[in-house]
C-alpha cells in the first residue's frame, strides 16, 4: 500500500492529507484564527463543582469555563498540586500496566467512577485539554497530565508503565519495557508508542530526556504564573501529525512550503533521522493538492452526499442530537436478486462509511440506515465488515448489531472539530436550517405590522429597509405591492434595498428623524 503525506500552506491556512493508494483517508486543516487545542496544558481555578453531573467547570481564561468530568480526575491529583504548592511530593510505587493501548488511555475504572474528587471553588488545578470546543460547548479538560512524544508518553506524578498493544512481539516488548525501568526518572510515569518499536537505546533516551526538560519547564512557567494562564502549548497541528503518524510504513511526505519543509526536516532529523530521505519539497507550478488528486476528493467529502463505484450513494445528515446517514442503492437496485444486491450495497457503503467517518472526523453517536436485509447471515457480514474497517481508525468506536429495520448505531470519540465544522461557518440567513421564510409571508408580516402602526402611528412618511431579492416583490405587477400597501394604509413608504439587510428580516424607520420603529409595532 502506497501512504503519502501531502502538506499544502497558504497565507490563510495549512492543509494536511493523508492518502493510501491516492485515496484520500484522513485531512486536517490548520487556521490562524483556530489554532489545535488538544494537548495544551492550562494552570486555572475551579469555577463551579456540580457533583449531580459528576463534573466540575475549569477557569482557563478562554470563553466559556473548561469541563472537567469527575471521570478525567487523575489518580495523581494531589501530588500534581505540589508543583505550584511547593510541598513534598509523594512518593510513587513501582507498579507496570502494559495493557494500554495506542490511544495513551486507561479504561475508566468503575471504583473511580464511584469517589467523588475533593474540588472546591477557587481551588488551583492544573488541567490538560483533551477535547476541542464544538458550537457554544467549551473545552473537555483532564486532571491527568501527559506529555507525548515521537517514541513515548510521559505520566508527571503517575506509577504505570504502559507498551502499546500494537507491539505484539514478546521479546520486543520485554526489550521496551527493560529500557523504560532502565531510563524512567523517580516518580513519572511511561508508554511506549507504537513508533518506538525497533528503535534504538539512544533514540528512546534521547526522545525521554526532551520529555523531562519540557516537564520542568511546565513546572517554572505554572511558579511564575498567576491562574489562569497557558503554561505548555502542544505542537501545532501540521509537526504533530508528522510526530504522531509519520512512521516507516508512510512512503513519501511532500510540502510545498519552504518554511514548513525546513520546521519537519529539522524535527525529524533530531527524533528520527532514517525517515528524514522521505520528506520531499514540492516545487512543481501545478498546485499540490490539484497535482495529487487531493482537492477533488475534499469536495466529495465536503458534500451531504457521496457516491459509491456502483452506481448508489450514502447520505451524511448532521443534527443536533446525532449524525444520520442513509444508504441507497441508485441504479443498482434495478438487477435481478435483491437481497444479493442489498447485500452488495451495503457491504461497499460499510466500507465508504468507515473511510467518511474517519476522514470528516465525526465524533458522538451516528445512526446509519442501510438497505433492508432479511437473512440475519447477511446482516452480520456487514456488523463484522464495519468492524474490520474500524481497526484503521485511531478513534474509539463501539457499535451495535443491525436491527429488524436495518438501523445501525455507532458511537465515535469526538477529539477535534469535523471537518465541516473546521472548514465552514452557519449561514447567518438561516441560521443553517438550509431554509428561508417565504417572500409572501414577509410581505404579510409588513403588512401585519402597518395594521398595528396605523392604530397608534402618527407619522406619515416612514422608510422600509429590506434585501433587494424582496425588495424586487413589492416593486412588481402593474400595481406594486408596495404601492397597494401605500393606499390601504394611508402612509407614504419610500423603499431602501440593502444587501446587509437578512433576508428574513425587515427593518422600518421613521422618515422624519430615523427611528427605528420595528419593535415598537411589532
Amino acid at each position: 500500500m502506497q501512504k503519502e503525506i501531502i502538506i499544502n500552506s497558504s497565507a490563510s491556512q495549512t492543509r494536511v492529507a493523508i492518502t493510501e493508494d491516492s485515496k484520500l483517508v484522513d485531512f486536517f486543516v490548520d487556521h490562524p484564527e483556530k489554532r489545535r487545542m488538544v494537548g495544551n496544558i492550562y494552570f486555572g481555578t475551579v469555577a463551579r463543582v456540580l457533583p449531580g453531573i459528576r463534573a466540575a467547570f475549569i477557569d482557563i481564561g478562554l470563553k466559556h469555563d473548561a469541563f472537567l468530568h469527575f471521570s478525567d480526575i487523575g489518580d495523581r491529583l494531589e501530588a500534581l498540586q505540589n508543583v505550584f504548592d511547593d510541598g513534598e511530593d509523594e512518593e510513587v510505587d513501582d507498579n507496570i500496566d502494559d495493557d494500554l493501548d495506542e490511544d495513551e488511555e486507561e479504561d475508566e475504572k468503575p471504583e473511580k467512577e464511584k469517589s467523588t474528587p475533593k474540588l472546591h471553588k477557587g481551588q488551583e488545578i492544573l488541567v490538560q485539554i483533551i477535547k476541542e470546543p464544538v458550537k457554544d460547548k467549551g473545552v473537555r479538560v483532564s486532571s491527568a497530565i501527559s506529555i507525548p512524544g515521537r517514541f513515548c508518553v510521559l505520566l508527571p506524578y503517575d506509577n504505570k508503565v504502559g507498551i502499546s498493544k500494537k507491539i505484539v512481539d514478546f521479546r520486543e516488548r520485554r526489550r521496551l519495557r527493560k529500557i523504560a525501568r532502565e531510563i524512567l526518572p523517580k516518580k513519572c510515569g511511561l508508554i511506549i508508542r507504537t513508533a518506538a518499536r525497533g528503535q534504538s537505546d539512544e533514540l528512546l533516551k534521547g526522545d525521554l530526556k526532551y520529555l523531562i526538560k519540557t516537564w520542568l519547564e511546565l513546572q517554572e512557567q505554572v511558579k511564575k504564573n498567576s491562574p489562569p494562564a497557558l503554561v505548555y502549548k502542544d505542537l501545532s497541528t501540521t509537526v504533530s501529525v508528522i510526530r504522531d503518524l509519520f512512521t516507516k510504513d508512510v512512503n513519501k511526505v511532500f510540502v510545498d512550503s519552504k518554511k514548513i519543509f525546513k520546521e519537519i526536516k529539522n524535527y525529524v532529523d533530531f527524533i528520527q533521522p532514517d525517515l528524514a530521505g522521505k520528506i520531499d519539497y514540492y516545487k512543481n507550478d501545478t498546485p499540490i493538492f490539484e497535482a495529487f488528486n487531493i482537492e477533488e476528493q475534499i469536495k466529495t467529502a465536503m458534500g451531504r452526499k457521496v457516491p459509491m463505484p456502483s452506481g448508489g450513494h450514502i447520505v451524511i445528515e448532521h443534527t443536533e442530537a446525532m449524525v444520520v446517514i442513509d444508504v441507497n442503492s441508485g441504479r443498482y437496485a434495478a438487477k435481478k436478486d435483491q437481497e444479493l444486491n442489498s447485500l452488495k450495497t451495503d457491504l461497499e457503503a460499510s466500507r465508504e462509511l468507515a473511510r467518511q467517518l474517519r476522514l470528516r472526523d465525526i465524533g458522538g453517536l451516528i445512526v446509519v440506515d442501510f438497505i433492508d436485509l432479511e437473512d440475519d447471515k447477511n446482516r452480520k457480514k456487514i456488523f463484522d465488515e464495519l468492524k474490520k474497517e474500524f481497526k484503521r481508525d485511531r478513534a474509539k468506536i463501539a457499535m451495535l448489531p443491525m436491527t429488524d429495520f436495518g438501523l445501525m448505531q455507532i458511537t465515535r470519540e469526538r477529539i477535534r472539530e469535523n471537518i465541516l465544522q473546521s472548514t465552514q461557518e452557519v449561514c447567518p440567513y438561516c441560521n443553517g436550517t438550509g431554509l428561508l421564510v417565504k417572500q409572501s409571508n414577509l410581505i404579510h408580516e409588513i403588512e401585519e405590522w402597518l395594521k398595528r402602526y396605523k392604530l397608534e402611528g402618527r407619522q406619515k412618511s416612514l422608510i422600509l429597509q429590506v434585501h433587494p431579492h424582496l425588495g424586487r416583490s413589492l416593486k412588481q405587477g402593474f400595481v406594486s405591492t408596495l404601492t397597494k400597501l401605500q393606499y390601504r394604509y394611508f402612509v407614504k413608504i419610500r423603499l431602501q434595498e440593502k444587501e446587509a439587510i437578512s433576508p428574513q428580516s425587515f427593518t422600518i424607520l421613521s422618515a422624519k428623524t430615523g427611528e427605528d420603529l420595528t419593535e415598537e409595532f411589532s
